[in-house]
């Protein structure tokens, strides 16, 4: 047999996972509008009962669990030192920030919010940050313990934070064993990944599929109706989330020595293509805010694309500003200027 007929007879390849891992939050919006458009016109495929409804409906909740154990599985023990300051301070302000100001809109303008963004929609999509983003960013514009510190940050996937702060503020009615839910499998994850090498890589390897069909369970809740709606106030949503990008940046800095100053804290101003999934999680743990989650899922989701696009441009315009004035790492003592 020839080489071209062997070529021929080549199973055939669409690479549609790949494909979707590469175009900008394609793998919350593509299952998130092939869910919503079959909830909107043929909303019967998801109840046909056994595994489809257990699955694709019902099965939020597990799957919101399994990413749990994937989110934990990626912190790593062994980042100690720098990468471990800049993780936790970087964790920390994103939390800090996300609270006070889900306090300030909940306590000035009630559980509804402002321009129909309730208040711990704005703590999901403040206190997340698109990992990915971040350490495609580090690799530009920061060094090994930048890139070292999403060990920590990974912490604020999923909806752990989100619920530690609501319970804190008071805006939702959180039992501490929903907290407890939270945190088992994040450390079953953590435990696992840190005596696993094997495990870890599983995980990381698995996140993606895992995203896909929470998703899609997600978004069989929801209809086009919804998603329309939510478009305005998923922009500015978005571009709120994309401003603290600035705060970030002089936040961190200001807490970071002088040589190690970057551009990095502008980084974390983006929202997490996972908050579209933690409002789902919150009706979980308090189910009076079932009625936002529709509305809520869409605005996170439409802000983590906002923000995709906008905070690297505003971590470029820093580190440039940087360079100019041979600030932090572009200083005398900085790496940056070191390895010129």
């Amino acid at each position: 047999m020839s080489d071209n007929q062997m070529e021929s007879k080549k199973p055939m390849d669409l690479d549609i996972l790949n494909k979707m891992k590469n175009l900008p939050g394609g793998l919350v919006i593509i299952p998130l509008v092939i869910a919503v458009l079959l909830a909107t016109f043929v909303p019967q495929v998801f109840q046909i009962g056994g595994y489809v409804t257990a699955l694709f409906y019902e099965g939020n909740s597990c799957m919101m669990g399994f990413f749990l154990i994937v989110c934990g599985s990626m912190i790593n023990i062994k980042q100690v030192g720098m990468p471990l300051y800049k993780g936790v301070i970087m964790t920390g302000s994103k939390f800090l920030l996300g609270v006070v100001l889900g306090l300030i809109v909940g306590k000035v303008c009630g559980p509804a919010g402002f321009l129909g963004i309730a208040p711990f929609v704005l703590i999901a999509a403040i206190t997340n940050s698109n990992g990915s983003l971040y350490i495609s960013l580090s690799s530009q514009f920061g060094n090994a313990t930048d890139t070292g510190a999403i060990s920590i940050l990974s912490l604020n996937d999923g909806p752990f934070f989100t619920l530690v702060a609501l319970g804190a503020t008071g805006l939702a009615n959180i039992p501490i064993k929903s907290l407890v839910a939270v945190l088992v499998p994040l450390l079953i994850g953590f435990v696992w990944g840190n005596l696993d090498k094997g495990f870890r890589e599983a995980c990381r390897n698995a996140q993606p599929i895992v995203t896909f069909f929470m998703t899609i369970s997600i978004g069989a809740k929801t209809d086009v109706k919804t998603i329309l709606m939510a478009g305005a106030s998923g922009i500015v949503l978005g571009l709120i989330s994309a401003a603290t990008a600035v705060l970030f940046f002089f936040i961190i800095n200001l807490l970071l020595p002088k040589k190690e100053r970057n551009a990095m804290g502008a980084a974390i101003g983006t929202t997490a293509l996972n908050s579209a999934m933690t409002p789902a999680a919150v009706a979980e743990a308090d189910p009076s805010m079932s009625p936002y989650v529709s509305m809520a899922t869409a605005q996170c989701a439409t802000a983590s694309i906002i923000t995709l696009f906008l905070c690297p441009f505003i971590t470029a315009a820093f580190d440039k500003y940087m360079q100019k004035y041979q600030k932090g790492i572009y200083g005398p003592d900085g790496w940056a200027c070191a390895g010129r």
